[in-house]
């Protein structure tokens, strides 16, 4: 059975960067267990992450808007970006910054 197109550009976009979201997978599976500690590393690397998705993303989509099957195409990258939120599930964090937020007593 045929594999649907963006599955098959998501694995090669992983080929592609497989130094970078191998680096990005550990730092995020360190980022989810101190989030305080990690924070920096995990933004710094997301960033360059979510960069290479959103550009595969739009590789996969540009051709569709212009064509009959261009109702299709926000379904589809929807589809491209949950097989990274499947991989890394706290991608959508990456440039969020949580602070510390000190607890006084009344």
């Amino acid at each position: 059975m045929a594999r649907a197109k963006y599955r098959q550009l998501f694995e090669e976009m992983k080929q592609e960067n497989a130094l970078l979201f191998e680096k990005f997978g550990k730092i995020h599976d360190a980022y989810q267990q101190n989030r305080e500690k990690n924070q920096d590393k995990f933004h710094q690397v997301g960033k360059k992450v979510v960069a290479i998705i959103r550009d595969w993303e739009r590789r996969l989509c540009s051709g569709m808007g212009r064509t009959r099957y261009g109702h299709y195409s926000a379904g589809v990258a929807e589809k491209f970006w949950d097989l990274a939120r499947k991989e890394f599930k706290l991608i959508d964090m990456v440039g969020v910054k949580i602070e510390k937020v000190a607890v006084t007593e009344d």
